[in-house]
């Protein structure tokens, strides 16, 4: 094996290895120094990957490597990353350490569990995107429910057994459903007599399951649909998220927005829309509509919030409304952007959650009425929550604005461009102005709550809960670890929003070949219905030079 493969194998099972070490240890003080050489470790073999990883073949999958298990079934252990992958990967190994240093003051109990499940977590994360199997992408993806389970019920707040029970039950229930939609794909592609045996891979599932009538893949699509909204979470099954985001411990909420909800949107992304192509073509407005009240539902809800917490919960369900309206548009442009807001929401609702986690600790409340004008005390918190309520109402500049002006910009190309492709005035994948102007409604209305939110808690005459006690370990202002903490949220938030091209280049080729399965599906000529995001002059040669999906 290559010094890559074993990097990535390191990537996924050296946390679980530590976590259990963890549990062992009897010093307590000692977990918390594990887990955050583990997590700074894990950074080595990630930036590693990125060094060696060849970006002019980034749509195919790289690094491979595979242990039978059962071959008569199909059954092996699957690993390898396309350029979408390899970026998710990055962004929860960067989140690795970020949580463990947040929670050095927070959690002062029973540490040894927490730490031990907090790293499993990292390792389970890390297999969703690296499973280029069935059998590894489901073990990981249902894995990441007990980790995050136990960090709620049991280091959560005072609601949190109802919120860990509520967690619980949707996403479970939702996937169970998903996995009996993938097995079918898995038995049509069976039937096939080009194939003729069983196999769960991802390749050859994505190249043969095309074949499947319109209803077929209506049906399967639904089934997928059951577990990935869940996990997004789209509207109306995303009521599990505020509770949830609000009653965990500040690392869960991070880990919980920065990587467990784009489980959903890669899920859309990698096998809702190649595995059901021409159902998702069919059905695209629908769920569109779906993503657009959800961000102006959430939006609103938001705006009469006194929970800052809660707050930012519900706009993640308003925020993650634009990551699906840009999958149901179809296009390149809609398809860069929703991966685009994958990793922005992470960097700046992540840096708001560390936020509201670092004022609660010293004030012991999340209440906007109990407490305010914080910038007279804490100036340098101040910045930080300023900052990054920015990122996410997306300021020119920072990362937020790039991600959601392409999805607005997908849902406007999609309808001039499918009609033209196909016909004028078809319902399938048709979106176009009006989903434009009732999603751009939403960054409005995001702007008006985050910056009353900015404006009440930071600034005006300074105001603290009559019960204040204050933290015994920590200071007024951020300290030196704190601050350590947030810089590299602060700076992928610049960095992304100024030189947003860095990802977008990185994705160009999985992203134009993704477009190109829907329209062979629907019997379009490539590159007729989706107009091409430019990213550099080369982008369609590349394009041209990768055709097709990865097994033509």
């Amino acid at each position: 094996m290559s010094l890559e493969v074993w990097s990535l194998l390191a990537l996924i099972f050296l946390p679980a290895i530590v976590g259990v070490l963890i549990g062992l240890v009897k010093n307590e003080e000692n977990a918390y120094r594990i887990a955050l050489a583990t997590t700074l470790a894990l950074c080595v073999p990630a930036v590693g990957l990125l060094g060696a990883f060849d970006f002019s073949n980034a749509s195919t999958s790289q690094f491979e490597h595979s242990i039978p298990w059962v071959p008569g079934l199909g059954l092996e252990f699957s690993i390898g990353m396309d350029s979408v992958s390899l970026l998710l990967i990055l962004l929860s190994v960067l989140l690795g350490p970020i949580v463990v240093l947040a929670s050095k003051t927070a959690i002062t109990k029973d540490r040894r569990m927490y730490y031990a499940w907090l790293t499993v977590l990292q390792g389970a994360m890390v297999g969703v995107f690296a499973a280029q199997d069935l059998l590894l992408f489901y073990i990981c993806f249902e894995f990441t429910l007990l980790p995050m389970f136990i960090l709620i019920r049991k280091y959560g707040s005072t609601n949190r057994i109802a919120a860990s029970t509520k967690f619980f039950l949707y996403t479970f229930t939702g996937s169970m459903m998903t996995l009996a939609g993938l097995m079918y794909v898995v038995w049509f592609v069976a039937q096939d007599a080009q194939l003729g045996r069983w196999t769960l891979d991802i390749a050859a599932l994505t190249h043969y399951a095309g074949d499947m009538s319109l209803t077929e893949q209506g049906w399967v699509l639904a089934a997928m649909l059951a577990g990935f909204a869940v996990k997004v979470p789209l509207f109306p099954v995303h009521t599990w998220l505020p509770l949830a985001h609000t009653e965990a411990p500040t690392a869960g909420s991070v880990i919980l927005a920065g990587v467990l909800l784009k489980l959903g949107t890669y899920g859309f992304y990698r096998f809702a829309v190649p595995l059901a192509p021409e159902a998702f073509f069919e059905y695209a407005p629908a769920i569109a509509i779906l993503a657009i009240i959800g961000i102006i539902y959430a939006g609103l809800i938001c705006w009469v919030q006194d929970d800052i917490k809660k707050l930012v919960a519900y706009s993640s369900v308003s925020h993650l409304g634009f990551c699906i309206l840009g999958l149901t548009a179809l296009n390149v442009t809609g398809f860069s952007g929703s991966i685009l807001y994958m990793l922005s929401h992470g960097f700046s609702t992540g840096g708001l959650f560390l936020m509201i986690g670092f004022m609660y600790e010293r004030y012991h409340t999340r209440d906007m009425n109990e407490v305010g004008g914080l910038a007279s005390k804490m100036p340098v918190w101040a910045t930080f929550m300023v900052f990054f309520a920015m990122a996410s109402v997306g300021l020119p500049g920072l990362n937020g604005f790039p991600s959601e002006l392409l999805c607005l910009i997908s849902a406007f190309q999609s309808d001039a461009a499918w009609n033209a492709a196909g016909e004028p005035g078809a319902w399938g994948a048709s979106l176009g102005p009006w989903f434009a102007v009732f999603a751009g409604t939403g960054m409005v209305i995001a702007a008006m709550y985050l910056l009353y939110m900015v404006g009440k808690i930071c600034f005006g005459a300074y105001k603290e809960p009559a019960d204040h006690h204050p933290h015994d370990e920590l200071p007024t202002d951020l300290n030196t670890r704190e601050i350590i903490t947030l810089t590299p949220l602060a700076i992928g938030c610049v960095l992304f929003g100024l030189q947003p091209t860095l990802l977008l280049d990185a994705v160009s080729d999985p992203v134009n070949n993704t477009v190109r399965i829907v329209e062979r599906a629907n019997g379009i000529e490539p590159g007729e219905a989706s107009p091409r995001l430019i990213i550099n002059e080369h982008a369609d040669d590349q394009a041209n030079d990768h055709g097709g999906d990865s097994h033509d």
